[in-house]
């Protein structure tokens, strides 16, 4: 008996096989009383298929595998009694045109550690969760815009490494509970999100190019350990997000490209199935198994091992057709535009799927253009992705805080400017590892100034981002100050932590993180102006902002004072809503975060004094650059 049945072949065929990964790829059985593994493949143009592997010598005609009927729909089978767990095997496919390729299982569920290229024998299945408690309240969450999200965007293999190792030392996933869990707690995120987990085959590529789309990379250790890693983020009030990149895949001999001497995977047409800027091959959204193949993928990362949520790399990329191309190398669609319509088709399809078969999960699009309604529901022609980062204010933030403060005044409107389409889409204000790769300076280096002012505009700058509406993505290394840009080929500089600068920095961006996390008024309504309100954003000549986070029961507000200058405002006159008074909860200027220390009175209470267009206000000592947040 066929494990690939015809109802699964059926199922693939019309792009609904949600367990696919169950059904492809090397799963243990048990045949007539035999316990071995069952192999599938699609490769419906091959001629021939043969299995290869260290548990047959590499023998290349051993193991022929047997095509299933009806042979049009191209899977092929194999049973092999006695196999293990950790064997290798690749597919040596001979192709109609006499060609050999040597190719790794598309759907393998580990993967040999680089720079071998086969796959490995996995059982997934008998990790034992712990974590439903977190399961469960998930799925209840009633409105997920409505919760904190702040986001540690982690690489594991240059967050931290173990010196003098003959390896590279890379912290495996169980390291990373021992250490990143614990850090990502005291700090106050709410989330970790994980670059390269995918298996890919190039450290420089950083995970992007994939060729293991059902593999955790075997670099930081097996499935269960990854699985085990997860577990714990859970037991610990940690969510985490996975980078996905359903958008391209590479050229690698043994990966996903003409995988049976056709371009199964990828569009036919180069001019469709090529990217020239680089140097990979694009899906083929048209294909049923190909959609299926990514769908299995996402559902796999998010209802077997419990991921919370899935970043998807490079949309832009994905709805394009003309993305990074010139005239002559794209097509245009049936209409005669730019517009890639099954891709569309694409993301309206599993956006919906996941998210309304995994309820709290959450899809995230890292799309770079002004393209409408990522996160619209479907039924208003939307993409139905949950969030969009923000990449709109990510440059306007970056262009504003690299000038000279003397220069501010003419730019004052760069971080006003996202508040007019704020409401637009439900945003993630992110400053991710591209911000600080390619020579364009770590964070620190891009601000202004020497010495103590870099480190002034960068806090001031963090606390903005706080305050302003949308959920929060910090790249590693930025919550203390890096100074070098970052690379995937060597840990983070944590030997910093021993100039007070930088631990002043830390314990500012944690301040932050806790003060977010603990005040609802912070993330409650960040796409509602119910949420928010200027109190003067027009004050381009001092660069001073000034506005209110408001929360949904009215009880629990904060008024943010944010100076983008070295000048001191010792006569400081801000305007409130109400007259109350206002308790100052987190100022720059204090000792603990290497301030002056000067104390302060702790409340203010407002009195009947115009300014800034409002009845009451009350008088607060603004030093240079200083940030004041207070509760009302």
């Amino acid at each position: 008996m066929a494990n690939f049945t015809e109802l699964d072949r059926y199922l693939f065929g019309q792009a609904t096989h949600y367990d696919i990964y169950r059904k492809l790829g090397a799963h243990f059985a048990e045949v007539k009383g035999v316990k071995g593994v069952y192999f599938d493949l699609w490769a419906p143009n091959a001629e021939r298929v043969f299995l290869i592997g260290s548990f047959n010598g590499w023998n290349e005609t051993a193991n022929e595998m047997t095509r299933l009927k009806p042979e049009t729909m191209g899977i092929y089978e194999l049973f092999i009694p006695g196999l293990k767990e950790g064997e290798l095997y690749k597919y040596l496919i001979e192709t109609k045109d006499g060609k050999r390729l040597y190719k790794a299982d598309p759907y393998a569920n580990y993967a040999e550690l680089r720079p071998g290229t086969a796959s490995a024998i996995a059982d997934i299945e008998h990790f034992k969760w712990t974590d439903s408690k977190w399961m469960e309240n998930r799925k209840k969450e009633e409105d997920v815009y409505a919760q904190p999200m702040a986001i540690y965007e982690v690489h594991p293999g240059s967050w931290k490494r173990h010196p003098g190792r003959d390896d590279e030392g890379f912290y495996s996933y169980r390291d990373l509970v021992t250490y990143l869990i614990p850090y990502v707690k005291e700090m106050g995120y709410t989330h970790i999100e994980l670059m390269g987990i995918s298996e890919y085959p190039f450290d420089g590529s950083w995970g992007y190019q994939v060729t293991g789309y059902y593999a955790p990379t075997s670099r930081y250790g097996k499935p269960e350990d990854f699985a085990y890693f997860i577990n714990e983020c859970h037991k610990n009030k940690i969510g985490v997000i996975l980078d996905w990149v359903p958008a391209h895949f590479p050229k690698d001999a043994h990966g996903l490209a003409e995988f049976d001497g056709t371009c199964l995977y990828e569009y036919a047409d180069p001019r469709m199935g090529e990217h020239p800027d680089w140097g990979t091959k694009i899906f083929d959204y048209g294909k049923n198994e190909v959609k299926n193949f990514l769908i299995g993928s996402a559902l796999m990362w998010v209802e077997h091992y419990h991921i919370d949520g899935l970043r998807v790399d490079a949309v832009a990329s994905m709805l394009y057709l003309d993305y990074g191309k010139e005239e002559g190398q794209w097509v245009r669609n049936k209409y005669g535009d730019n517009k890639n319509l099954e891709a569309i088709e694409f993301f309206k399809h599993i956006n919906t799927l996941i998210l309304g078969r995994n309820h709290g999960a959450v899809m995230i699009a890292e799309e770079s253009t002004a393209w409408p309604k990522v996160t619209g529901p479907v039924e208003e022609d939307g993409l139905n992705f949950s969030y969009k980062w923000n990449m709109g204010w990510m440059h306007d933030f970056l262009d504003y805080m690299k000038l000279d403060p003397y220069f501010r005044k003419n730019n004052h409107h760069k971080m006003t400017f996202a508040m007019s389409y704020n409401a637009s889409e439900h945003y993630i204000l992110v400053l991710s590892h591209d911000e600080v790769v390619h020579l364009k300076c770590s964070m620190l280096n891009k601000m202004p100034g020497l010495g103590r002012d870099k480190f002034q505009n960068l806090m001031a700058g963090y606390a903005f981002m706080l305050g302003h509406p949308g959920k929060k993505l910090l790249f590693m290394g930025q919550e203390f100050a890096q100074l070098q840009e970052w690379s995937e080929e060597r840990e983070l500089d944590w030997y910093l932590l021993e100039n007070p600068d930088h631990k002043h920095m830390q314990d500012w961006v944690k301040a932050l993180l806790h003060l977010y996390q603990k005040n609802p008024c912070l993330y409650e309504l960040d796409g509602n102006w119910d949420g928010f309100e200027w109190i003067n954003a027009d004050d381009a000549d001092r660069s001073i902002y000034s506005f209110v986070r408001k929360s949904k029961d009215g009880k629990n507000n904060m008024l943010f004072v944010c100076n983008f200058t070295p000048v001191a405002r010792p006569d400081y006159r801000v305007g409130v809503p109400k007259k109350k008074t206002y308790k100052l909860v987190l100022d720059s200027d204090a000792a603990e975060f290497g301030g002056e220390g000067i104390e302060k009175p702790v409340s203010y209470k407002a009195v009947k004094s115009e300014c800034d267009g409002r009845a009451f206000s009350f008088a607060y000592p603004l030093s240079g650059y200083g940030i004041a947040v207070f509760k009302y």
